[in-house]
């Protein structure tokens, strides 16, 4: 760790080598960081704050503060961060409750100024939040998903991999995975078909994941005699499984398709 006088650090804090604090940084007894990340001035590190290697925590972000929730009686939680993760300007990272104990940001992942993760919430790696997006309690956004600038995102809404969503996005039901999602309401509007080539998906795997969702947001069957026309009609994959899945287990029901 660079020596830095001008930093407020517990001694209790445990910080790995080759940390870098600038600085105004604040950093409180029960922390762990891990080596190579940088806390830029003004970086706030509170009690539950588990940050990986590599990170990046801006000026003004916060990292472990205390959920925003009611419920919250002051139980011992925790904020993790993995691997070469970047939380900019402003951002504010919050603890978890008694619900499950821990909000959880991935590896890889871009947080972007302004950006709020409240707590529970579980993001998974590579994922991307643009500038000012809200992401409520409890929610859940799976791997490679794309969120634009200034969306909300309500508590208990799950995200699925590969998503890009339109900046501005109003979300109160679950996004199924590998689309992308705009207007308002939030509404399917097509495959990710950039996203997905840019990860290396063949041209077959993504008309085969166009045929799926054409199957159950353009055919005028309802969502469950849609998930059984795909089961027939798809051939098995862990593609059209995983789809399947998501939108089987959905709990507060999938956005509209693009045809309402």
């Amino acid at each position: 760790m660079v020596n830095q006088p001008l930093a407020s650090i517990h001694p209790d804090a445990k910080i790995a080598d080759g940390v870098i604090i600038d600085p105004f940084v604040y950093v409180a007894a029960d922390v762990e960081i891990g080596e190579g990340t940088h806390l830029f001035p003004g970086a706030v590190v509170l009690d539950g704050a588990r940050i990986g290697r590599n990170c990046k925590i801006h000026p003004g972000a916060v990292i472990a503060g205390e959920p925003q929730d009611l419920k919250f009686k002051g139980e011992k939680t925790t904020a993790l961060i993995g691997d070469n993760t970047t939380i900019r300007e402003c951002a504010t990272v919050n603890r978890g409750t008694a619900s499950k104990g821990t909000t959880i940001v991935g590896s890889n992942c871009l947080i972007m100024a302004y950006s709020h993760i409240a707590h529970d919430c579980v993001i998974g790696d590579n994922v991307i939040c643009s500038n000012d997006c809200q992401v409520a309690g409890e929610v859940v956004i799976d791997h490679h998903a794309v969120i634009g600038g200034g969306s909300l995102i309500h508590q208990f809404c799950h995200i699925g991999a590969h998503v890009m969503m339109q900046g501005g996005s109003l979300v109160n039901k679950d996004v199924p995975p590998y689309i992308i999602c705009a207007r308002n309401p939030i509404s399917y509007t097509g495959i990710n078909f950039v996203g997905l080539r840019r990860r290396g998906f063949t041209p077959e795997q993504i008309a085969s994941l166009q045929e799926i969702y054409r199957i159950i947001f353009n055919s005028d069957m309802n969502t469950s005699v849609a998930l059984e026309a795909v089961e027939q009609q798809i051939p098995e994959s862990d593609f059209r499984n995983e789809i399947v899945e998501f939108i089987r287990n959905s709990q507060r029901g999938i956005l509209k398709g693009n045809n309402y």
